[in-house]
Order: C-alpha cells, then sequence, then structure tokens
C-alpha cells in the first residue's frame, strides 16, 4: 500500500533477496500482463541471483483507481520510487520502461534524483519516444481513436465481445509487427480495451503535458538499452537512437518485423540483453 492508500498490483519472481531488481514498468492504457513471457525467464536465465518486479500503474490493470489530481506521469513516477523503496529497500536496480513506462522511468529518476543515485544500474526503454507520440506516429491516437469511440456509438455497453472483435483487425495494424502470435493479439485487445476509453481520458491530458528532455540526462550516467521494431507504427527507430545517444554507454537496437508490443514479440531478442544489463549491475 502506497503512502496515500492507494494500492499497486504486482507480480514478484526470483530471489528477493538478489543484489540486482529488474523493475518492470508497462506502458499507458496496458497493465503488467504484457511482460508475462519475461517475468519468470529473467531469473532463470541469469547465471546469478536476480529478482524480477512487474506491476500496474495507478489507475491500470488491478491496481487502485486513479483520479484526475492523481493520473500524472510525475505521480506514477513517485508511485513506483515509493513502491521500491517499500519492497527492494537495497541493491541495485535496473528499471524497464514499455512505451509511456519509459516516461515514467525518466520522470523518477528525474524526481529521485538522490534517493536512485546509488543504486540505478541500468535502464532499458522499449520501444519509447523522445516526444509525445502523437507528433510522430502514424497511428496513435487519432486513428485508434476514433475507430473506438465510433464503435462504441455504435454498440454502446450492450456486448462487449463484439466490440474486442471489431477493433483486434485495428489494434493488430496498429500495436502488432509482421505475423504476429494470435495470443497476443487476444491480450492486446483485452488490455487496450479495458482501459478505454476511462483510462485514456483521465491520462492524456497529463500525458500532453510531460517532457522528457531534462530526464534523459539523468539516464545518461548507466548503461542505457533502448529497443524499437521497424514495424512500429508508434515509435521511429530515430528516437530509440536519440536515447541511446543520450547516455555514455548507450546501445539502439532496431529489431526487424517487430511492432510496437515489443515485450510480446520479441522476447527471444530482449531476454539476453536484460540479463546482459542486470549481470552488469552486479558488477558495479
Amino acid at each position: 500500500m502506497l503512502g496515500d492508500g492507494a494500492e499497486l498490483a504486482l507480480t514478484r519472481a526470483g530471489d528477493p533477496e538478489a543484489g540486482v531488481t529488474v523493475v518492470l514498468a508497462h506502458s499507458f492504457a496496458l497493465d503488467r500482463r504484457v511482460w508475462h513471457r519475461l517475468v519468470d525467464a529473467l531469473p532463470e536465465a541469469a547465471e546469478r541471483p536476480v529478482s524480477v518486479l512487474a506491476y500496474d500503474h495507478r489507475g491500470h490493470g488491478e491496481s487502485s483507481a486513479a483520479t484526475l489530481t492523481t493520473a500524472l506521469v510525475e505521480r506514477l513516477a513517485d508511485d513506483l520510487v515509493e513502491l521500491v523503496d517499500g519492497l527492494v529497500p537495497r541493491g541495485r536496480l535496473v528499471l524497464v520502461g514499455h512505451g509511456a513506462g519509459g516516461q515514467v522511468l525518466t520522470s523518477a529518476t528525474a524526481r529521485h534524483r538522490d534517493l536512485l543515485a546509488d543504486r540505478l544500474a541500468g535502464m532499458a526503454f522499449l520501444s519509447t519516444g523522445v516526444g509525445w507520440l502523437a507528433e510522430t506516429s502514424v497511428a496513435w491516437p487519432g486513428s485508434l481513436g476514433a475507430v473506438l469511440r465510433d464503435l462504441r456509438a455504435i454498440l454502446g455497453e450492450r456486448i462487449g465481445s463484439r466490440l474486442d472483435k471489431a477493433t483486434t483487425v485495428g489494434l493488430r495494424w496498429v500495436l502488432l509487427g509482421e505475423n504476429p502470435d494470435p495470443d497476443d493479439v487476444r491480450l492486446v485487445a483485452d488490455m487496450v480495451t479495458a482501459h478505454w476509453p476511462d483510462t485514456a481520458a483521465l491520462f492524456r491530458p497529463g500525458l500532453d503535458r510531460f517532457g522528457r528532455e531534462a530526464a534523459l540526462e539523468v539516464a545518461a550516467d548507466v548503461p542505457v538499452l533502448a529497443m524499437v521494431g521497424d514495424r512500429d507504427r508508434l515509435v521511429p527507430a530515430a528516437h530509440a537512437e536519440a536515447l541511446a545517444g543520450a547516455a555514455r554507454d548507450g546501445v539502439a537496437v532496431v529489431l526487424p518485423s517487430v511492432g510496437h508490443m515489443l515485450p510480446l514479440e520479441a522476447v527471444a531478442q530482449l531476454l539476453p540483453r536484460l540479463v546482459g544489463l542486470a549481470q552488469a549491475a552486479l558488477r558495479r
């Protein structure tokens, strides 16, 4: 439970006493299920003990609801630091963010520089942009938002399954790459429709106001991995290159045929990179 009474749902794996904890922050209008292929795989793949913590942001998944005053990137960043400080008070940290989860990470490192300075040992930005996505993406939030709004206007809340089926094709095109796993398509549709339109409307103003420029300087002192798919219709590859370029030890990786849902689509490529960050953290 957080200081204001909010509760964050979470999943833990690995050794809770490990010297390094990998914290997984999901994107806007998703939930921690996006990490389901990595949570157990990470500690199993590591040579030395690693702890993994995946959680639902406030207002998402199974966590407490957000309000107009708490639906802010900065508040989610404070939640992250409070959660980690309470559950993992010792050891190195590797912070991993997908999409807007990367915004939460950079806000956390900027707002809590003193708390994280001695512990932060690596960061990974997966499908994360360096500016608000609407400025450069070809699909979000305009076209997808219009599709979902039109369908809700036609179908209302009468038959939720019809809404899910009707949006699946559009969600697949917007969020996934070539030949996606049908299970991934269904999971993405379930996560997005569960958070649309209420969560989207609540968090959009705060996301619009948030900037990453100052926070990029904070990440410069630790190894940074920035990965993006070349079929990502929300985040161009240049954004990953900019994030990696802001760090002295930054690496940008562009994955062929992969869309925006990198934690689901590219586990084989992502897992060894994250294990590498975790193992390097133990040597810092």
